[in-house]
């Protein structure tokens, strides 16, 4: 097995859920895991609307320091613009492991699902699933029309995990924070890696 650190792409997109996004990669940083994040336009205002502007893309590694007390170099936390589709992770020779997108919009779901690699996000992901890498999304939406419902379905078929954003409760949640703990925990646990941002359901 390699000593090289696991690479993750992860996709932040304009669906609401920003927390999740930002404990996500929080997570995935405290694990020495490298992430290449790719931020969509609505994916950046969604961090400022929900989190607030100390959250916005271009001072993110100062927010993860702040709010969760973790250190990220340029080496674990590459940025890349959604719309250059020639950035490294468009290609399947890029090394990276695995991918999640968190939240992932419906809009995108939907380019995931056909395959249209429209932006990086898109491609990254069309990489991910041709070359057989764990793909997580994590769609946050309700209630879902049969498109929705459809192209989740054409996304599992393809070998994504389909992880809808739907905290459990059985931890007695009493913040926002546990509740994006345990979202994240199961992205975390879905790449494989082990998690304890939530106890696991002991019977």
């Amino acid at each position: 097995m390699s000593d090289k650190p696991l690479r993750v792409v992860v996709g932040i997109t304009g669906a609401s859920g920003a927390l999740y996004a930002v404990r996500t990669v929080a997570a995935l940083l405290t694990a020495s895991v490298r992430v290449d994040l790719v931020v969509s336009d609505f994916g950046r205002r969604l961090l400022t609307e929900e989190l607030g502007t100390e959250a916005a893309v271009d001072r993110l590694v100062a927010y993860l320091a702040a709010r969760y007390g973790v250190v990220a170099g340029t080496e674990a936390l590459a940025v890349h613009r959604n719309r250059d589709l020639g950035a490294a992770i468009a290609s399947g020779t890029s090394p990276c492991d695995a991918m999640v997108i968190v939240p992932c919009s419906m809009k995108t779901l939907a380019g995931v699902a056909h395959g249209l690699s429209r932006n990086l996000i898109e491609r990254a992901a069309d990489v991910a699933l041709k070359e057989r890498r764990r793909l997580v999304i994590v769609p946050r939406e309700t209630p879902m029309s049969l498109p929705q419902l459809r192209n989740m379905v054409l996304c599992a078929e393809a070998g994504a995990h389909v992880l809808p954003a739907m905290p459990a409760f059985y931890q007695r949640p009493t913040t926002l924070d546990d509740l994006a703990d345990f979202m994240a925990g199961k992205i975390v646990s879905c790449l494989g890696l082990e998690q304890d941002l939530f106890p696991a359901w002991d019977g």
